[in-house]
């Protein structure tokens, strides 16, 4: 699939504590995001931040936090974020999650054109 022009941005905020079932829950996201074919995700770490509640969380050197903020961003289809967001909504129990609408301007593999599969959208 030629990923450019309108696609969706999914971005999650949880913390680096936070798991599902017995794995760091931003590691299950992105399988999960692999295994339904999306076309990347990556995952940020922060030094600093705070949520809901308030909680400061923070690497300095004095206070380090095993709870640091954490990131997933994925760009895809409307379509292809879709699959991906009933499963979001049951592992993130604690978190803030957006979604919106992006410009892809290049998606690229080694200088190539990303080769991504979308029965939806054949490549052209």
């Amino acid at each position: 699939m030629k990923l450019e022009g309108e696609a969706q941005l999914l971005r999650i905020f949880i913390g680096e504590s936070d798991r599902w079932q017995s794995q760091p829950l931003y590691e299950a996201i992105v399988l999960k995001a692999r295994q339904l074919n999306l076309a990347g995700a990556t995952v940020l770490r922060g030094p600093m931040g705070f949520g809901a509640d308030s909680r400061l969380h923070t690497a300095k050197v004095l206070r380090l936090s095993e709870d640091l903020p954490i990131i997933i961003e994925i760009v895809d289809s409307e379509q292809k974020i879709a699959t991906l967001l009933p499963h979001i909504d049951q592992m993130v129990t604690e978190g803030l999650v957006t979604l919106e609408k992006v410009r892809v301007m290049k998606y690229r593999a080694n200088g190539k054109e990303a080769n991504h599969v979308n029965s939806e959208h054949p490549q052209e």
